[in-house]
This record gives C-alpha cells, sequence and structure tokens, in this order.
C-alpha cells in the first residue's frame, strides 16, 4: 500500500492595508505550516517524536506548555515513546504525582538521527540564502523543500 502525499500548504497571498508587520505575521504562520508539513514529509509517523529532546526531563504538562497545547494531547505521544524504550518515566523529587519525561539512549540516538536530517534538510534548502530580501528567501524555500526533504529522507532510509 503505497503512503498517501498530502499537498504542501499553500501561502496566503492576500495583501493586507495593515502594513509590513501583518506581512510578516503572515508569512511566519504560513513557514510554521510549511515547516510542519516538511517535517510530515520528512518522517511521517515518527514526527511526533520530535517530541523527544536531549533536555527532557520535564514533566508531561511542563513539555505541554512549551508546545502550546494541553497534557492531553502530549501524554498518548509520551505513552508511546516509553513503550517503544524511547523516554522512561522516572519519580520527580518536587512533584509526588507528575513524573519527569527522560530520554533513554536509544532516544538520544533517534534525536541524534533526525537531527542529522534536518541539517542534511536545511543545508540544500539554505544555500545562498543569507543575502536574499525576505520575498526572494520564501519563494526560494518553497521551490527547494520537496526536493530536498525528499532526497534526505532517502539519504536517511526514511519512508
Amino acid at each position: 500500500m503505497q503512503a498517501v502525499r498530502h499537498r504542501a500548504p499553500r501561502r496566503l497571498r492576500k495583501v493586507h492595508d495593515r502594513g509590513q508587520l501583518r506581512a510578516v505575521v503572515d508569512e511566519t504562520i504560513a513557514l510554521f505550516h510549511r515547516l510542519r508539513w516538511v517535517a510530515e514529509q520528512i518522517y511521517g509517523p515518527l514526527t511526533a517524536r520530535r517530541l523527544l529532546a536531549p533536555s527532557l526531563g520535564q514533566t508531561v504538562p511542563t513539555l505541554a506548555r512549551a508546545r502550546g497545547v494541553t497534557r492531553q494531547n502530549v501524554q498518548p505521544v509520551v505513552d508511546q515513546l516509553v513503550r517503544e524504550g524511547l523516554a522512561t518515566l522516572e519519580d520527580n523529587p518536587e512533584h509526588a504525582l507528575s513524573r519527569l519525561v527522560c530520554i533513554t539512549s536509544a532516544g538520544a540516538a533517534l534525536v541524534t538521527e533526525m537531527d542529522d536530517v534536518d541539517a542534511h534538510v536545511l543545508e540544500l534548502v539554505g544555500a545562498g540564502l543569507a543575502k536574499l530580501p525576505l520575498e526572494a528567501l520564501r519563494e526560494r524555500f518553497e521551490s527547494r523543500w520537496r526536493v530536498a526533504s525528499e532526497g534526505a529522507r532517502r539519504a536517511a532510509g526514511v519512508r
């Protein structure tokens, strides 16, 4: 069965008369959605594993607040990470009920692998972009994301 490929989010093309600040906010929101889509294209169902970070040792509510979501959104992901041996739940000396989510060596290895893929994608996408104006930078990003993400996925062996 072939994986379903979703289309990239569309960029807002609306010109606001509210000025440059509104345009920057709109571009930032569009970039967020674009980057989330790119991560899903690269990692597929592994995207949720991005919750893993070398700085874990935080409670589920703390992880949720840092991502702007509820604890109920993060808990199933943490439970899955624990089942897969990528994280553990340790006693929290500061709170009797809220355990600390800690990364395992297997989880740290996965984070390193994902960071390597990310670095490869950014290297491909970012070549020669530092001197471009914002609009040209956005257009270059959009034209390079698909090619870079597919190449990085193949290079990393991620399906």
